[in-house]
């Protein structure tokens, strides 16, 4: 997969995993951008290491399936971290 079609999974798996996930999380879509591909990253290296499923082809159902849950991972790790900081305020 090209760095174009990288990108593009990031940011619509990051948009879905904002849509999954309950709450209000901050970022515009800059920061979706960035949570989604390192999300995709942390999944492709997470299913390659406990189910040998890397991430793959752009239209492969795994690779979604990866690069969503692992969108899902950082953002409920971003939202730990930010609101840890916004409750010390």
């Amino acid at each position: 997969m090209g760095i174009i079609g990288f990108l593009i999974l990031g940011l619509i798996a990051g948009a879905i995993a904002k849509l999954i996930l309950p709450g209000r999380q901050g970022g515009g879509w800059l920061i979706t951008l960035v949570l989604g591909v390192v999300g995709a990253l942390l999944g492709g290296f997470l299913g390659g290491l406990i189910l040998n499923r890397p991430l793959g082809d752009f239209f492969d159902i795994w690779t979604w399936v990866l690069a969503i849950l692992g969108s899902i991972i950082v953002l409920l790790i971003y939202g730990a971290v930010t609101n840890r900081g916004r409750s010390r305020a």
